[in-house]
């Protein structure tokens, strides 16, 4: 994805964010997939109780960005906008989201780090993973994280 894309992800992160916490939500992740040519806008949102998202919280948080961007008007021209829930790849990107997910594997990417491994647990913002037996610590916001299994219940 090229820097202008970065920055209107950026953009279309607040904008988003800005109308769905006020209702129990997170926007956890936005991608504008497609650029250049008609952009599919990609927004996986939580919700902040932690309960399961339901297909009308979809429906509700759609309606809402929606409206949002039509007054905001943020991409030119003609766009398709697609809101989901975390699912198996779930973005991690504060200590909450690794406290929760403590023993499940995480996929981690940064400068000096390139990994897969269990997250072995959290203090503050410091999140320790278990590297091939090496405990393996990084502050939250320094890396990239996504879960790289699914859980088998909600957690």
């Amino acid at each position: 994805m090229n820097s202008n894309a970065n920055n209107n992800s950026d953009q279309l992160h607040r904008l988003a964010d800005g109308v769905l916490r006020p209702l129990g939500y997170e926007v956890l992740d936005v991608q504008v997939q497609n650029p250049g040519r008609r952009p599919i806008v990609v927004i996986r949102m939580d919700r902040l109780d932690e309960q399961p998202v339901t297909v009308e919280n979809l429906e509700q948080a759609s309606r809402v960005v929606g409206a949002e961007f039509d007054r905001a008007d943020p991409i030119s021209g003609e766009y398709r906008l697609e809101l989901e829930s975390p699912g198996a790849k779930r973005p991690l990107t504060r200590a909450r989201h690794f406290e929760r997910m403590v023993g499940l594997k995480a996929r981690v990417r940064n400068g000096e780090h390139s990994f897969t491994a269990p997250i072995k647990g959290v203090e503050g913002e410091q999140v320790t993973f278990d590297v091939a037996g090496e405990d393996v610590t990084l502050t939250v916001g320094s890396f990239q994280g996504n879960l790289a299994e699914f859980p088998d219940r909600h957690r």
